[in-house]
């Protein structure tokens, strides 16, 4: 039986502009389709993605689930989209709060959403959510991009017990590309889903920054991937005392260096 790959992408060209995550967006998970592995791709549907040009049509099957964030119920709508010479499907997530009229990390003046954190935990949950509908045990996840960071946590703590997640490993790739900003108290409040606790964030510190978010992602990871030359060495450092295994930045054939990752991590 082949393996099961559930990529969780922040971004993916040409949906968006190309950039190192971006390409490896796309890039990745078609080698690991082309090495005999099954694979499923999901990343967020920005707002600045055209849907026309993409392609992009609704799964209404899949849509019509509400999630509670913040006390608050935001619709999820699952899109998708095949790239163009390739054979690879993409299922975007979408909310009209989140995601429909609103940008990447930052808005048109350049900050940061103050509720970046939100949005992460509800691509998230509909990632999970959506995988579930769709009946597909992963044997692994890889999450690239901070939009992904929560999703160690949900497995270990949120779907742990349920049978599509219960023997599933995840991996977390760390780039070069990161957030500034705090992500604010209100993440921290609005994270908790069934036992993963919001307690749980007590261990990390008041000021919930990019660091915090990649620590609480290696911390529920069974591996992780160095996958720029420009990672945030603090990040790496922590990966190695968790003595976590750690996969170096891979030269060459990079999509060789990712099976045999996989294949450690899941054996």
């Amino acid at each position: 039986m082949p393996k099961k790959v559930l990529f969780i992408n922040q971004e993916i060209a040409p949906y968006v502009p190309e950039s190192e995550l971006s390409v490896m967006g796309r890039d990745l998970p078609q080698k690991i389709q082309e090495s005999a592995f099954e694979i499923r791709t999901f990343t967020p549907k920005w707002g600045t993605i055209n849907e026309r040009r993409g392609q992009l049509h609704e799964v209404i099957r899949l849509s019509g689930m509400n999630l509670i964030i913040d006390d608050t119920d935001h619709p999820l709508i699952i899109k998708v989209a095949s790239i163009p010479q390739s054979r690879l499907q993409i299922y975007f997530i979408d909310n009209d709060d989140y995601f429909m009229k609103r940008q990447m990390d930052v808005d048109e003046s350049g900050e940061e959403y103050p509720d970046n954190g939100e949005r992460a935990i509800f691509f998230a949950r509909g990632v999970l959510e959506t995988v579930k509908k769709l009946r597909w045990t992963p044997d692994v996840i890889i999450c690239q991009g901070w939009m992904g960071a929560v999703v160690p946590l949900y497995i270990k703590k949120a779907y742990n017990e349920e049978p599509f997640f219960a023997n599933t490993k995840v991996i977390t790739s760390l780039f070069e590309k990161h957030l500034v900003n705090d992500l604010g108290g209100n993440f921290k409040k609005c994270v908790g889903f069934k036992n993963a606790d919001a307690k749980l964030l007590s261990v990390y510190n008041e000021t919930f920054n990019f660091i915090e978010l990649g620590k609480l992602a290696l911390d529920y990871s069974d591996g992780v991937i160095v996958a720029s030359n420009a990672v945030n060495s603090d990040l790496v450092d922590y990966a190695r005392a968790k003595a976590l295994p750690v996969m170096e930045h891979p030269e060459g054939d990079y999509a060789q260096a990712y099976v045999d990752f996989i294949n450690k991590v899941c054996d």
